[in-house]
């Protein structure tokens, strides 16, 4: 069978250009921000991606399609939809099958960039290994995705809510490099810095490039992981957002919430318990990894002409 992907006209005139690309995922727009900032917000970002010399491919399902880049018009209706599919690894074929709508977690959207040979993605926070992950063996699809499919994610960091030692160690046991832009510290989304020493750390985009297009040369499956700090004056610190994060997590282990429920439930909690200070900070650090994605596709694209 012959896989249905869509290009938007601004992707397509990119590709045809040859000018470089960058996934955005879809499930930030459906289940990480309320309408109107998550439609807001997703234009905001791909007016970054553009401003950084690159176009921005926002990926989605709709109706069985995978579409690389949302014209404007189907942005907004996905921003207000209700229903729509939280689409990983696991559950991406199945939705294609049924003519399903989804959007795109991180795992699903680094699987639809490299159909569409794209080879940075930018997302807030990656997803990892849950707090309590040796009783309920809740660790997200996307550490195996990053171990196997060859896209450069810029992230804020693993997600706060997470374990993330423990993710870290999952990462290093699949062989991800996990590489932290500009500092030591390994960020932790709403925080610049989580309290570990982050595995690498480059300080040039052109060091970002290389290191992607050696992994490929060597043969080495799988992308890279480039956690990039929030700006210091957007960030929650740890001391701040430490106890915030407990206190959802404790309540939705009391709630029994489990799987896919569990990070949307923390999400909105953080949000209520920070009095929407989480949100305000969760969107400064999109639009700086779509930043830092932008000049990396660029630098990536230079490097091989």
């Amino acid at each position: 069978m012959t896989l249905k992907l869509a290009f938007s006209n601004a992707v397509e005139a990119a590709k045809a250009d040859g000018r470089a690309i960058v996934a955005l995922e879809s499930t930030i727009i459906t289940h990480g921000m309320p309408y109107p900032q998550n439609v807001e917000t997703a234009h905001t970002v791909e007016t970054v991606v553009r401003d950084g010399g690159a176009e921005p491919a926002t990926i989605a399902v709709l109706g069985g399609t995978i579409h690389i880049g949302l014209e404007p018009d189907q942005l907004t209706k996905l921003a207000q939809a209700s229903d729509v599919r939280k689409l990983s690894r696991a559950d991406f074929a199945h939705a294609l099958a049924q003519q399903a709508t989804g959007a795109t977690t991180v795992a699903a959207t680094m699987i639809a960039a490299r159909l569409a040979g794209i080879d940075v993605f930018a997302t807030g926070g990656i997803g990892g290994v849950h707090q309590g992950a040796s009783d309920t063996f809740d660790i997200s699809a996307d550490l195996q995705e990053l171990a196997q499919t060859p896209v450069s994610v810029v992230a804020a960091g693993p997600k706060a809510i997470l374990d993330l030692p423990k993710t870290l160690e999952v990462l290093e046991t699949y062989g991800v490099p996990v590489i932290t832009y500009g500092q030591d510290a390994l960020p932790a989304f709403w925080s610049r810095d989580s309290g570990l020493t982050s595995p690498l750390r480059a300080d040039t985009v052109e060091e970002l490039a290389q290191a992607h297009l050696t992994r490929t040369a060597l043969g080495i499956p799988g992308g890279q992981l480039i956690t990039n700090p929030i700006p210091q004056a957007d960030e929650i610190p740890r001391s701040v957002i430490g106890p915030i994060v407990d206190q959802a997590i404790a309540e939705a282990d009391a709630q029994g919430i489990e799987a896919k429920d569990v990070t949307p439930f923390l999400l909105q909690r953080i949000f209520e318990l920070s009095s929407g200070a989480s949100l305000t900070a969760n969107i400064a650090l999109v639009k700086n990894n779509a930043k830092l994605a932008a000049q990396l596709a660029v630098a990536i694209q230079t490097a091989r002409t």
